[in-house]
Protein backbone atom coordinates (compact mmCIF):
# COMPACT_ATOMS: atom_id res chain seq x y z
CA UNK A 1 0.00 0.00 0.00
CA UNK A 2 1.43 3.45 -0.50
CA UNK A 3 1.79 5.41 2.34
CA UNK A 4 2.47 8.88 0.26
CA UNK A 5 3.82 10.85 -2.64
CA UNK A 6 7.31 12.46 -2.15
CA UNK A 7 8.92 14.95 -5.04
CA UNK A 8 12.23 15.83 -5.63
CA UNK A 9 12.57 19.57 -6.99
CA UNK A 10 15.67 22.01 -7.04
CA UNK A 11 17.56 24.16 -9.96
CA UNK A 12 19.51 22.03 -12.21
CA UNK A 13 22.96 20.03 -11.66
CA UNK A 14 22.61 19.82 -7.61
CA UNK A 15 21.92 16.26 -7.62
CA UNK A 16 18.17 15.29 -7.61
CA UNK A 17 18.52 12.76 -10.01
CA UNK A 18 21.05 10.63 -8.11
CA UNK A 19 19.26 11.20 -4.73
CA UNK A 20 16.29 9.52 -6.71
CA UNK A 21 17.77 6.23 -8.01
CA UNK A 22 19.54 6.33 -4.20
CA UNK A 23 16.40 5.89 -2.90
CA UNK A 24 14.43 3.49 -5.33
CA UNK A 25 17.51 1.80 -5.49
CA UNK A 26 18.35 1.38 -8.80
CA UNK A 27 19.57 3.95 -11.55
CA UNK A 28 16.21 5.00 -13.50
CA UNK A 29 16.95 8.59 -13.84
CA UNK A 30 19.27 9.96 -16.88
CA UNK A 31 22.33 11.41 -14.50
CA UNK A 32 24.89 13.42 -16.58
CA UNK A 33 26.70 16.08 -15.69
CA UNK A 34 24.94 18.40 -18.17
CA UNK A 35 22.45 20.74 -16.85
CA UNK A 36 18.62 20.00 -18.16
CA UNK A 37 18.93 16.54 -19.12
CA UNK A 38 16.00 15.58 -16.76
CA UNK A 39 13.76 17.72 -18.12
CA UNK A 40 10.15 15.51 -17.75
CA UNK A 41 8.69 13.55 -14.36
CA UNK A 42 9.66 10.49 -13.96
CA UNK A 43 7.62 8.60 -11.57
CA UNK A 44 8.66 5.43 -9.28
CA UNK A 45 8.19 3.32 -5.90
CA UNK A 46 10.52 3.80 -2.99
CA UNK A 47 10.18 1.95 -0.02
CA UNK A 48 11.81 2.67 3.51
CA UNK A 49 10.87 1.08 7.29
CA UNK A 50 8.72 -1.63 5.34
CA UNK A 51 6.53 1.79 4.02
CA UNK A 52 6.04 1.84 0.44
CA UNK A 53 5.60 5.49 -1.73
CA UNK A 54 5.59 7.35 -4.83
CA UNK A 55 8.68 9.01 -6.29
CA UNK A 56 8.46 12.39 -8.43
CA UNK A 57 11.67 13.00 -10.05
CA UNK A 58 11.29 16.72 -12.11
CA UNK A 59 13.41 18.65 -14.34
CA UNK A 60 15.45 21.46 -12.76
CA UNK A 61 14.22 25.16 -12.35
CA UNK A 62 16.51 28.32 -12.94
CA UNK A 63 16.16 31.92 -13.73
CA UNK A 64 18.29 32.26 -16.75
CA UNK A 65 16.38 32.33 -20.01
CA UNK A 66 16.86 28.11 -21.21
CA UNK A 67 15.73 25.66 -23.61
CA UNK A 68 12.52 24.82 -21.78
CA UNK A 69 12.24 26.44 -18.48
CA UNK A 70 8.39 27.09 -18.37
CA UNK A 71 8.26 23.24 -19.48
CA UNK A 72 10.34 22.86 -16.44
CA UNK A 73 8.53 24.90 -14.04
CA UNK A 74 4.95 23.70 -15.13
CA UNK A 75 6.23 20.43 -14.30
CA UNK A 76 7.17 20.93 -10.92
CA UNK A 77 4.11 23.09 -11.06
CA UNK A 78 2.14 19.88 -11.07
CA UNK A 79 4.41 17.79 -8.90
CA UNK A 80 4.06 19.69 -6.26
CA UNK A 81 0.98 20.10 -6.31
CA UNK A 82 0.45 16.29 -6.57
CA UNK A 83 2.60 15.46 -3.79
CA UNK A 84 2.49 14.70 -0.01
CA UNK A 85 6.00 15.69 0.77
CA UNK A 86 8.85 17.74 -1.20
CA UNK A 87 12.58 16.81 -0.93
CA UNK A 88 14.25 20.54 -2.05
CA UNK A 89 17.41 19.71 -2.99
CA UNK A 90 20.66 22.22 -3.20
CA UNK A 91 24.33 22.17 -3.93
CA UNK A 92 26.29 22.88 -0.90
CA UNK A 93 29.52 23.34 -2.56
CA UNK A 94 27.78 26.07 -4.18
CA UNK A 95 26.05 27.59 -1.98
CA UNK A 96 22.67 29.48 -2.23
CA UNK A 97 22.14 30.93 -5.56
CA UNK A 98 19.06 33.31 -6.89
CA UNK A 99 17.72 30.00 -8.62
CA UNK A 100 17.19 27.97 -5.45
CA UNK A 101 15.68 31.86 -3.43
CA UNK A 102 13.59 31.97 -6.41
CA UNK A 103 12.56 27.86 -5.73
CA UNK A 104 12.16 28.47 -1.73
CA UNK A 105 9.49 31.38 -2.75
CA UNK A 106 7.63 29.23 -4.26
CA UNK A 107 7.44 26.29 -2.00
CA UNK A 108 6.29 28.82 0.52
CA UNK A 109 3.71 29.85 -1.28
CA UNK A 110 1.90 26.50 -0.75
CA UNK A 111 1.03 24.71 2.02
CA UNK A 112 3.15 21.21 1.62
CA UNK A 113 5.50 19.95 4.17
CA UNK A 114 9.29 20.59 2.51
CA UNK A 115 12.49 18.83 3.41
CA UNK A 116 15.64 20.67 2.77
CA UNK A 117 18.27 18.09 1.43
CA UNK A 118 21.80 20.13 1.03
CA UNK A 119 23.76 17.59 -1.64
CA UNK A 120 27.07 17.05 -2.24
CA UNK A 121 28.42 17.29 1.47
CA UNK A 122 30.61 14.13 0.96
CA UNK A 123 32.76 14.37 4.10
CA UNK A 124 32.68 15.83 7.64
CA UNK A 125 34.74 18.91 6.32
CA UNK A 126 31.79 20.66 4.14
CA UNK A 127 29.63 20.10 6.65
CA UNK A 128 29.29 23.61 7.85
CA UNK A 129 28.34 24.78 4.28
CA UNK A 130 24.94 23.60 4.94
CA UNK A 131 23.95 26.64 7.71
CA UNK A 132 23.99 29.47 4.51
CA UNK A 133 21.00 27.61 3.42
CA UNK A 134 18.88 28.35 6.42
CA UNK A 135 18.58 31.90 4.82
CA UNK A 136 15.82 30.35 2.24
CA UNK A 137 13.32 29.92 5.35
CA UNK A 138 12.56 26.70 4.52
CA UNK A 139 13.68 24.92 7.68
CA UNK A 140 16.21 22.47 9.13
CA UNK A 141 19.00 21.57 6.31
CA UNK A 142 19.95 18.21 6.30
CA UNK A 143 23.47 17.26 4.87
CA UNK A 144 23.58 14.42 2.37
CA UNK A 145 25.33 12.63 -0.41
CA UNK A 146 23.53 11.07 -3.03
CA UNK A 147 26.40 9.45 -4.49
CA UNK A 148 27.92 8.21 -1.06
CA UNK A 149 24.17 7.68 0.67
CA UNK A 150 24.93 9.99 3.21
CA UNK A 151 21.47 11.21 4.91
CA UNK A 152 19.68 9.83 2.42
CA UNK A 153 17.62 8.21 5.46
CA UNK A 154 17.48 10.85 7.09
CA UNK A 155 15.55 12.64 4.58
CA UNK A 156 13.99 8.97 3.99
CA UNK A 157 12.62 9.04 7.99
CA UNK A 158 11.71 12.48 7.97
CA UNK A 159 9.07 11.72 5.02
CA UNK A 160 7.46 8.94 6.70
CA UNK A 161 7.41 10.86 9.90
CA UNK A 162 4.97 13.67 7.49
CA UNK A 163 3.56 10.62 5.61
CA UNK A 164 1.88 9.36 8.98
CA UNK A 165 0.79 12.54 10.38
CA UNK A 166 -0.51 13.31 6.74
CA UNK A 167 -2.47 10.17 6.98
CA UNK A 168 -3.85 10.69 10.42
CA UNK A 169 -5.74 14.07 9.48
CA UNK A 170 -7.19 13.02 6.40
CA UNK A 171 -10.83 11.97 6.35
CA UNK A 172 -11.03 10.08 9.25
CA UNK A 173 -13.68 7.73 9.93
CA UNK A 174 -14.54 8.10 5.82
CA UNK A 175 -15.08 5.64 3.13
CA UNK A 176 -13.35 6.95 0.49
CA UNK A 177 -13.78 5.59 -3.63
CA UNK A 178 -12.88 6.68 -6.33
CA UNK A 179 -14.16 6.57 -9.82
CA UNK A 180 -11.61 5.52 -12.90
CA UNK A 181 -12.19 4.82 -16.30
CA UNK A 182 -11.56 6.37 -20.00
CA UNK A 183 -12.60 9.65 -20.53
CA UNK A 184 -16.14 10.87 -21.43
CA UNK A 185 -17.44 7.40 -19.99
CA UNK A 186 -19.75 9.67 -17.76
CA UNK A 187 -17.44 9.85 -14.38
CA UNK A 188 -18.26 13.17 -13.73
CA UNK A 189 -21.99 12.56 -14.31
CA UNK A 190 -21.70 9.63 -12.10
CA UNK A 191 -19.98 12.18 -9.07
CA UNK A 192 -23.14 14.77 -9.87
CA UNK A 193 -26.18 11.99 -9.64
CA UNK A 194 -24.48 10.31 -6.26
CA UNK A 195 -24.26 14.05 -4.87
CA UNK A 196 -27.32 15.80 -6.59
CA UNK A 197 -25.68 18.71 -7.91
CA UNK A 198 -23.61 19.96 -10.43
CA UNK A 199 -19.91 19.78 -8.99
CA UNK A 200 -17.75 18.95 -11.54
CA UNK A 201 -17.58 20.01 -15.56
CA UNK A 202 -19.46 17.79 -17.41
CA UNK A 203 -19.31 18.07 -21.60
CA UNK A 204 -19.16 16.10 -24.74
CA UNK A 205 -15.31 16.84 -24.95
CA UNK A 206 -13.12 13.59 -23.98
CA UNK A 207 -10.83 15.22 -21.11
CA UNK A 208 -13.25 17.88 -19.49
CA UNK A 209 -12.16 16.64 -15.74
CA UNK A 210 -8.25 17.02 -15.93
CA UNK A 211 -7.71 16.42 -12.30
CA UNK A 212 -8.53 14.11 -9.07
CA UNK A 213 -10.95 16.41 -6.94
CA UNK A 214 -11.97 15.20 -3.44
CA UNK A 215 -15.31 15.55 -2.38
CA UNK A 216 -16.62 14.80 0.96
CA UNK A 217 -20.50 14.02 1.48
CA UNK A 218 -22.44 12.15 4.64
CA UNK A 219 -25.26 9.73 3.55
CA UNK A 220 -27.14 7.80 6.02
CA UNK A 221 -24.75 8.92 8.77
CA UNK A 222 -21.73 7.30 7.18
CA UNK A 223 -18.90 9.73 5.98
CA UNK A 224 -17.71 9.31 2.19
CA UNK A 225 -15.34 10.97 0.11
CA UNK A 226 -15.77 10.79 -3.65
CA UNK A 227 -12.20 11.04 -5.78
CA UNK A 228 -13.09 12.13 -9.24
CA UNK A 229 -10.13 11.82 -11.21
CA UNK A 230 -9.52 12.43 -14.87
CA UNK A 231 -9.84 9.71 -17.82
CA UNK A 232 -7.17 7.59 -18.29
CA UNK A 233 -5.65 7.16 -21.92
CA UNK A 234 -3.68 4.84 -23.80
CA UNK A 235 -0.20 5.00 -22.74
CA UNK A 236 0.95 5.08 -26.76
CA UNK A 237 -1.20 7.98 -27.11
CA UNK A 238 -0.08 9.77 -23.84
CA UNK A 239 1.00 12.55 -25.81
CA UNK A 240 1.12 15.84 -23.68
CA UNK A 241 2.50 16.61 -20.24
CA UNK A 242 -1.27 17.24 -19.06
CA UNK A 243 -2.07 13.91 -19.83
CA UNK A 244 0.76 12.14 -18.10
CA UNK A 245 -0.58 14.15 -15.24
CA UNK A 246 -3.74 12.65 -15.46
CA UNK A 247 -3.08 9.30 -15.77
CA UNK A 248 -0.63 9.49 -12.39
CA UNK A 249 -3.39 11.06 -10.64
CA UNK A 250 -5.38 8.64 -11.87
CA UNK A 251 -3.10 6.13 -10.09
CA UNK A 252 -2.52 8.44 -7.14
CA UNK A 253 -6.59 8.48 -6.42
CA UNK A 254 -6.34 4.48 -6.43
CA UNK A 255 -3.57 4.53 -4.05
CA UNK A 256 -5.72 6.89 -2.03
CA UNK A 257 -9.29 4.95 -2.56
CA UNK A 258 -11.05 2.16 -0.21
CA UNK A 259 -13.05 1.12 -2.81
CA UNK A 260 -12.88 1.58 -6.84
CA UNK A 261 -15.55 2.03 -9.22
CA UNK A 262 -14.33 1.28 -12.86
CA UNK A 263 -16.37 3.38 -15.45
CA UNK A 264 -17.35 1.22 -18.90
CA UNK A 265 -19.19 3.49 -21.54
CA UNK A 266 -22.55 1.51 -22.46
CA UNK A 267 -22.47 3.50 -25.75
CA UNK A 268 -18.91 2.92 -26.75
CA UNK A 269 -19.07 -0.78 -25.90
CA UNK A 270 -15.90 -2.32 -24.08
CA UNK A 271 -12.63 -1.42 -25.31
CA UNK A 272 -9.13 -3.10 -25.33
CA UNK A 273 -7.71 0.17 -23.20
CA UNK A 274 -10.65 -0.52 -20.36
CA UNK A 275 -8.84 -3.86 -19.76
CA UNK A 276 -5.55 -1.68 -18.90
CA UNK A 277 -7.29 1.04 -16.38
CA UNK A 278 -8.90 -1.71 -14.90
CA UNK A 279 -5.78 -2.85 -14.23
CA UNK A 280 -4.56 -0.31 -12.36
CA UNK A 281 -7.07 -0.85 -9.86
CA UNK A 282 -6.26 -4.64 -9.91
CA UNK A 283 -2.81 -4.27 -9.61
CA UNK A 284 -3.11 -1.89 -6.95
CA UNK A 285 -4.87 -4.51 -4.74
CA UNK A 286 -8.10 -2.64 -4.35
CA UNK A 287 -11.65 -3.63 -4.09
CA UNK A 288 -13.55 -2.88 -7.24
CA UNK A 289 -16.67 -2.33 -8.42
CA UNK A 290 -17.96 -2.41 -12.54
CA UNK A 291 -19.80 0.15 -13.18
CA UNK A 292 -21.49 -0.09 -17.22
CA UNK A 293 -22.84 3.38 -17.19
CA UNK A 294 -25.65 4.82 -19.99
CA UNK A 295 -27.68 1.86 -19.44
CA UNK A 296 -30.46 4.02 -20.83
CA UNK A 297 -28.97 3.94 -24.10
CA UNK A 298 -28.46 0.12 -24.66
CA UNK A 299 -32.15 -1.38 -26.32
CA UNK A 300 -33.27 -3.93 -23.31
CA UNK A 301 -35.29 -7.03 -23.48
CA UNK A 302 -35.52 -9.97 -20.23
CA UNK A 303 -32.32 -11.60 -21.10
CA UNK A 304 -30.23 -8.07 -21.51
CA UNK A 305 -28.45 -7.95 -18.14
CA UNK A 306 -27.54 -11.42 -18.00
CA UNK A 307 -26.22 -11.03 -21.67
CA UNK A 308 -24.34 -8.04 -20.70
CA UNK A 309 -22.54 -9.65 -17.64
CA UNK A 310 -21.92 -12.77 -19.68
CA UNK A 311 -19.81 -10.36 -22.16
CA UNK A 312 -18.49 -8.39 -19.36
CA UNK A 313 -17.15 -11.60 -17.54
CA UNK A 314 -15.62 -12.97 -20.68
CA UNK A 315 -13.51 -9.70 -21.18
CA UNK A 316 -12.59 -9.16 -17.87
CA UNK A 317 -11.67 -13.18 -16.43
CA UNK A 318 -9.30 -11.66 -13.92
CA UNK A 319 -12.08 -9.54 -12.73
CA UNK A 320 -14.43 -12.63 -11.80
CA UNK A 321 -15.08 -11.57 -8.03
CA UNK A 322 -16.01 -8.42 -8.79
CA UNK A 323 -19.40 -6.89 -8.70
CA UNK A 324 -21.50 -5.48 -11.66
CA UNK A 325 -23.97 -2.67 -11.65
CA UNK A 326 -25.53 -0.77 -14.83
CA UNK A 327 -26.70 2.44 -13.93
CA UNK A 328 -27.64 5.75 -15.97
CA UNK A 329 -25.93 8.87 -14.46
CA UNK A 330 -28.46 10.65 -16.94
CA UNK A 331 -31.89 8.99 -15.89
CA UNK A 332 -30.19 8.12 -12.47
CA UNK A 333 -31.11 4.32 -13.13
CA UNK A 334 -29.54 2.41 -9.74
CA UNK A 335 -27.41 5.48 -8.72
CA UNK A 336 -29.08 4.98 -5.51
CA UNK A 337 -27.15 1.30 -5.42
CA UNK A 338 -23.93 2.20 -5.99
CA UNK A 339 -23.44 3.11 -2.21
CA UNK A 340 -24.99 0.34 -0.52
CA UNK A 341 -22.89 -1.51 -3.14
CA UNK A 342 -19.62 -0.21 -2.09
CA UNK A 343 -20.46 -0.17 1.39
CA UNK A 344 -20.68 -4.25 1.06
CA UNK A 345 -17.36 -3.96 -0.91
CA UNK A 346 -15.33 -1.89 1.57
CA UNK A 347 -16.43 -4.37 4.57
CA UNK A 348 -15.68 -7.34 2.74
CA UNK A 349 -12.40 -5.81 2.43
CA UNK A 350 -11.58 -5.29 5.91
CA UNK A 351 -13.45 -8.65 6.51
CA UNK A 352 -11.26 -11.17 9.26
CA UNK A 353 -11.67 -14.72 9.41
CA UNK A 354 -11.72 -17.15 12.69
CA UNK A 355 -8.66 -18.99 12.41
CA UNK A 356 -10.55 -22.52 13.48
CA UNK A 357 -13.21 -21.49 11.28
CA UNK A 358 -10.71 -20.38 8.16
CA UNK A 359 -8.81 -23.69 8.41
CA UNK A 360 -12.11 -25.83 8.62
CA UNK A 361 -12.57 -24.40 5.66
CA UNK A 362 -9.37 -24.95 4.01
CA UNK A 363 -8.77 -27.96 5.27
CA UNK A 364 -12.20 -29.30 4.15
CA UNK A 365 -11.68 -28.25 0.26
CA UNK A 366 -8.18 -30.07 0.42
CA UNK A 367 -10.19 -33.40 1.25
CA UNK A 368 -12.69 -33.05 -0.99
CA UNK A 369 -10.06 -32.67 -3.62
CA UNK A 370 -6.38 -33.20 -2.92
CA UNK A 371 -3.67 -32.05 -5.20
CA UNK A 372 -2.15 -33.80 -7.67
CA UNK A 373 1.19 -35.21 -7.39
CA UNK A 374 4.00 -34.09 -9.04
CA UNK A 375 7.38 -35.70 -9.49
CA UNK A 376 6.34 -37.75 -7.04
CA UNK A 377 5.31 -35.56 -4.38
CA UNK A 378 1.76 -34.12 -2.93
CA UNK A 379 0.98 -30.71 -2.26
CA UNK A 380 -0.26 -30.45 1.48
CA UNK A 381 -1.50 -27.92 3.34
CA UNK A 382 -1.03 -28.19 7.26
CA UNK A 383 -2.39 -24.71 9.19
CA UNK A 384 -3.79 -21.65 7.14
CA UNK A 385 -4.44 -18.38 8.88
CA UNK A 386 -5.46 -14.08 7.92
CA UNK A 387 -2.51 -11.89 8.30
CA UNK A 388 -3.91 -8.74 6.82
CA UNK A 389 -6.85 -6.98 4.95
CA UNK A 390 -7.58 -4.50 2.88
CA UNK A 391 -6.60 -6.61 0.97
CA UNK A 392 -7.43 -10.12 2.58
CA UNK A 393 -4.25 -11.84 3.07
CA UNK A 394 -3.89 -15.53 3.92
CA UNK A 395 -0.68 -17.79 4.93
CA UNK A 396 -0.80 -21.40 4.17
CA UNK A 397 1.46 -23.21 5.78
CA UNK A 398 2.14 -26.19 3.54
CA UNK A 399 4.74 -29.24 3.24
CA UNK A 400 6.57 -27.35 -0.25
CA UNK A 401 5.72 -24.06 -1.60
CA UNK A 402 7.01 -24.95 -5.28
CA UNK A 403 4.41 -27.62 -5.29
CA UNK A 404 1.68 -24.94 -5.00
CA UNK A 405 0.44 -25.36 -8.87
CA UNK A 406 -1.93 -22.05 -9.50
CA UNK A 407 -4.78 -24.22 -10.54
CA UNK A 408 -4.95 -25.11 -6.40
CA UNK A 409 -3.98 -22.10 -5.51
CA UNK A 410 -7.26 -20.56 -7.13
CA UNK A 411 -9.52 -23.72 -6.03
CA UNK A 412 -8.43 -22.65 -2.51
CA UNK A 413 -9.42 -19.01 -3.51
CA UNK A 414 -12.98 -20.02 -4.78
CA UNK A 415 -13.20 -22.01 -1.66
CA UNK A 416 -12.47 -19.33 1.08
CA UNK A 417 -15.20 -16.76 -1.67
CA UNK A 418 -17.74 -19.74 -1.40
CA UNK A 419 -17.62 -19.87 2.18
CA UNK A 420 -17.34 -15.78 3.45
CA UNK A 421 -17.61 -13.62 0.22
CA UNK A 422 -15.20 -11.22 0.10
CA UNK A 423 -16.66 -9.61 -3.22
CA UNK A 424 -14.81 -7.22 -5.13
CA UNK A 425 -11.44 -7.83 -3.09
CA UNK A 426 -8.45 -9.06 -4.31
CA UNK A 427 -7.58 -12.37 -2.18
CA UNK A 428 -3.69 -12.74 -1.65
CA UNK A 429 -2.64 -16.00 -1.26
CA UNK A 430 0.89 -17.31 0.01
CA UNK A 431 2.23 -20.54 0.49
CA UNK A 432 5.43 -20.92 3.44
CA UNK A 433 7.08 -24.07 4.21
CA UNK A 434 5.34 -25.52 8.07
CA UNK A 435 8.66 -24.77 10.09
Amino acid sequence: MISGVVAIVGRPNVGKSTIFNRIIGERFSIVLDTPGVTRDRIYAIGEWLTKEFRVIDTGGIQLKDQPFQEEIKAQVEIAIDESDVIIFVVNGREGVTMDDEYIAKMLQRQSKPVILAVNKIDDITLRDNIYEFYTLGIGEPIAVSGVHGIGIGDILDECIKLFDENKENQYPDSIKFSIIGQPNVGKSSIVNALLNQDRVIVSEIAGTTRDAIDTPFIRDNQNYVVIDTAGIRRRGKVYENIEKYSVLRAVSAIERSDVVLFVIDGEEGIREQDKHVAGYAYEAGKPLIIVFNKWDVIEKDEKTINTYTKLIRNEFSFLSHVPIIFVSAKTKQRINDLLPLINEVYDYSLLRIDTSVLNEVVLDAQLLNPAPTFKGKRFRIYYCTQVGVAPPTFILYVNDPELMHFSYKRFIENKLREAFGFDGSLLKIIARKKG
